[in-house]
């Protein structure tokens, strides 16, 4: 299967979740996080860095739900002009969520 070459923006877009998923996991290990959205740390690390700029749906979906992210914000965040990037509070951890 060939792959097309991704667009800037798409690259510029993969950064940007990147720096989302970084600020949202906060403190929290890269290790637990992708352990506990059911991904692989490498993977979890390659979207952090932007080399994985267009990573599946579910990948997404099941980080996000672990960092308390909906998708709904991660999308709008992610498709802001860099200058426009509001800042995300780290969010409860799924454990956390339970537990209250």
């Amino acid at each position: 299967m060939v792959r097309l070459p991704l667009t800037p923006a798409e690259v510029e877009r993969g950064q940007r979740l990147g720096a989302l998923l970084r600020r949202a996991r906060g403190e929290r290990s890269m290790l637990d996080t992708a352990l506990d959205a059911g991904v692989s740390p490498e993977t979890l690390r390659k979207i952090e860095s932007g080399r994985v700029a267009t990573p599946a749906f579910p990948t997404i979906a099941a980080i996000a739900d672990v960092l308390g992210l909906s998708l709904d914000a991660v999308w709008a965040e992610i498709n802001q002009p860099d200058g426009e990037v509001e800042p995300t509070r780290p969010a409860r951890t799924a454990r956390e969520r339970l537990a209250s």
